[in-house]
């Protein structure tokens, strides 16, 4: 095949190794003067209706969890439909891979093999047009400004992060201050000094998958009231709000909700999450209940939509099926992206589209199984996101998000 030299020469997908140790795949992409790289992120919260993660299931190598089979798709499948097409013509390139696919929720490919090639291509084209990453992806999207995100950083886990014994899964601080730097400062103090007061309380400063502390606290309202004093000792009072994931489908089983020793139905969830908006600055909730009950996030949007933001993860796995259900039947306000839960860059930027003609929030989000990738860093810029979650101040592939954000801020 000949091909112009702004056209994809090669494409090779290989396994890494994401921030749990498990593979992922990363796929390297070259127009034969340029070559790039990017590597796919891997949850362990996952929602059912999200897109579908090829792994091999061989018991006798990574415990199943590798993604031969996904590589194989990149090297043998996909790569013959890719090279030669132009990287920047971004939704045609996706186009291809759907089409190769044809199923919904690609599970002949995967979503991890569309997903690397799909990144790759668009950090491809903006190397070839010489342009940042975010920038190239504000054009792409149609974003008439860009913006540095405020960072929800999760410095308590718990649920399926951790084995701290807490069911809410993440406990996060959302600083206010005037800009991205001031806020990383604040949230970098906060961190800091909660870990003293925990340490002074005896309690264990190990780490989970996000890089938040993890300690045996016995109740939701006991892991709040430690961040508020963190917030007030580190001098923050009244410039840090919280927010959490409560990753309610994690904690919920045979029709009820288990958190902090009780079996809650779902009207007494929603009436926990009332106490703990009373009690604390608490002005955003993800995943309130379980992805498929309905009714319990429609009571969360009617009682609190008007003064909280109420996030869709598990329940819109950034599907825009799923998004549009959300607005006909009022389930929440807001919306989580993530990449790798539908499985490619144009089919993101339509439910992020949706989602903002529909006046939804968007929080641009990682997975606990992240890399070194700061591929979300830029997103979260070009789309003028206005959020983002990348876990806590430790751990590289959680801080480089944030440094890449630094370095957008300097070259803004």
């Amino acid at each position: 095949m000949i091909c112009l030299m702004t056209n994809i020469q090669s494409v090779f997908g290989y396994e890494i190794l994401d921030s749990r140790g498990n593979p992922t795949v990363e796929v390297q992409m070259s127009d034969g003067t340029h070559t790039v790289r990017a590597a796919v992120p891997s949850g362990a919260s996952t929602g059912i209706h999200e897109a579908l993660e090829l792994r091999d299931g061989d018991k006798k190598r990574y415990l199943g969890k590798g993604v031969l089979k996904a590589i194989a798709n990149i090297n043998d499948v996909i790569a013959q439909s890719v090279v030669g097409q132009n990287p920047s013509d971004q939704k045609s390139l996706d186009q291809r891979m759907l089409d190769l696919d044809g199923t919904e929720n690609k599970s002949k490919l995967g979503a991890n093999a569309i997903l690397g090639v799909s990144l790759a291509a668009a950090r491809l084209a903006s190397v070839q047009q010489g342009l940042p990453l975010f920038k190239h992806l504000q054009n792409l999207f149609g974003s008439d400004q860009v913006s540095l995100p405020r960072p929800m950083m999760n410095v308590l886990n718990g649920g399926a992060h951790a084995d701290s014994g807490l069911a809410i899964q993440e406990f996060m601080i959302f600083p206010k201050l005037a800009d991205f730097s001031h806020n990383l400062q604040a949230g970098s103090e906060i961190f800091h000094t909660l870990k003293k007061l925990l340490k002074a309380e005896g309690h264990s400063v190990g780490v989970g998958d996000e890089g938040g502390f993890a300690p045996r606290i016995a109740t939701v309202k006991e892991a709040f009231g430690f961040i508020v004093k963190a917030i007030d000792e580190a001098g923050y009072t009244g410039q840090v709000e919280l927010a959490t994931d409560a990753a309610a489908s994690e904690f919920y089983e045979d029709g009820k909700y288990f958190i902090d020793g009780k079996h809650l139905t779902s009207s007494e969830l929603t009436d926990l999450y009332a106490e703990l908006i009373e009690t604390y600055p608490l002005v955003s909730i993800e995943d309130s209940h379980h992805e498929d009950d309905f009714a319990g996030f429609q009571q969360m949007q009617e009682r609190f939509g008007d003064q909280l933001q109420l996030v869709g993860d598990d329940l819109l796995v950034t599907n825009k099926k799923r998004l549009q259900q959300a607005i006909d039947d009022q389930w929440c306000n807001s919306i989580l992206i993530k990449v790798n839960q539908i499985g490619s860059l144009t089919e993101t930027f339509e439910t992020l589209a949706l989602a903002k003609k529909n006046n939804f929030t968007t929080v641009i989000s990682h997975r606990s199984g992240e890399t070194c990738d700061t591929f979300i860093a830029d997103l979260a810029v070009g789309v003028n996101a206005g959020q983002i979650k990348t876990g806590s101040l430790s751990r590289s592939d959680r801080v480089g998000k944030y440094n890449q954000l630094l370095r957008i801020a300097q070259s803004l």
